[in-house]
């Protein structure tokens, strides 16, 4: 378990990212037999590609990916060091998946004395000012913060209770009576503290470190919080073959019918204010003659060097403490 983080300077808003791109997907089988659930296809990009971006709207520039010893390379062909975006990526192993509070163990080097924001690598997150929604709720940061997500099937999740101030009461896993019907998604935020309550977790029954008794340490001392996530808000998660289509249908047709594309994190990254105009123009070249790359060409040729725009639905906006842009050379055969 390798920590390779490298770092450069002027990079951040003051909170580390994780990404846990592990496990090994059996559900998905024949089609994780060779590679990771996480760099299959939902429509038009890697599934990574979705996480990545929730991180990038919340401001977040340094990000570990974590993933299995096998699987790993292929994450660091697809993102690199994340420079082309303004990001700095770093990798760990996972070499056996032992629970989603394993990455915070993992990736304690990575965290430093830094605030976390953690996500799992098959979620989908998508909604009007879902970038403000973030970057509050890192502002505003005091233990940890959770996200729930309104389903009809509460007892198949682990679900959440709150009172009218968005305090978290109560935690229960998969309950025959829930309390509520607030599933608590694959998002979390936490202050520092979360490395010293992750490194004291022991194992369940069923020999994971389970994230649920990492909140539960907040719960306890009344300092974790639930944001809903409401009407107008889409939470997926790709763990199945269907779950898995009706992704990428869901990406499809909001692209089509919009105009723009969902969890596009090279244009992220302009809106955002990590690279400029120049830079995107030279992605989308990057792609050729896909409709990708076309996308991205007219967006940078559309906007110029203008950064924190919003394209209607899905808004980014540059918290303040976010810092530099990352320049390339001038295009050309605009």
């Amino acid at each position: 378990m390798t920590d390779t983080t490298s770092r450069r300077p002027g990079t951040g808003c003051g909170v580390k990212g994780i990404i846990l791109a592990g496990g090994g997907g059996t559900r998905l089988r024949p089609l994780t037999g060779v590679l990771s659930k996480q760099v299959l296809p939902v429509y038009d990009k890697p599934m990574i590609h979705y996480p990545l971006s929730v991180l990038m709207l919340a401001g977040i520039r340094e990000i570990l990916v974590i993933s299995s010893p096998e699987h790993l390379d292929l994450f660091r062909r697809l993102l690199g060091d994340g420079s082309r975006l303004g990001l700095d990526i770093s990798y760990a192993e996972q070499p056996e998946p032992r629970g989603i509070a394993q990455a915070l163990t993992i990736g304690s080097g990575h965290i430093g004395d830094s605030q976390v924001a953690l996500i799992l690598g098959d979620n989908i997150f998508h909604g009007p000012g879902f970038a403000s929604v973030l970057q509050d709720s890192i502002l505003h940061l005091d233990g940890c913060a959770l996200f729930g997500y309104p389903v009809s099937d509460p007892w198949r999740y682990g679900v959440g209770e709150i009172d009218d101030q968005g305090l978290l009461l109560s935690l229960e896993e998969k309950p025959s009576h829930p309390r509520s019907n607030l599933a608590i998604t694959g998002l979390y935020l936490y202050d520092n503290d979360v490395v010293d309550i992750a490194a004291d977790i022991r194992p369940s029954a069923r020999g994971e470190l389970e994230i649920t008794d990492v909140n539960q340490v907040y719960l306890e001392q009344k300092r974790a919080r639930l944001i809903e996530l409401g009407r107008g808000f889409a939470w997926l998660d790709m763990g199945t073959h269907d779950s898995l289509l009706q992704a990428g249908q869901y990406v499809q047709l909001l692209g089509q019918r919009q105009g723009v594309r969902i969890a596009c994190v090279e244009e992220i990254a302009l809106r955002m204010g990590f690279i400029d105009a120049d830079a995107l123009f030279a992605l989308g070249r990057e792609y050729g003659n896909s409709t990708y790359g076309a996308y991205l060409t007219e967006v940078a040729s559309r906007t110029g060097d203008e950064g924190g725009l919003t394209d209607g639905f899905t808004e980014a906006r540059r918290p303040e403490s976010a810092q530099r842009t990352w320049s390339q050379p001038p295009r050309k055969g605009r």
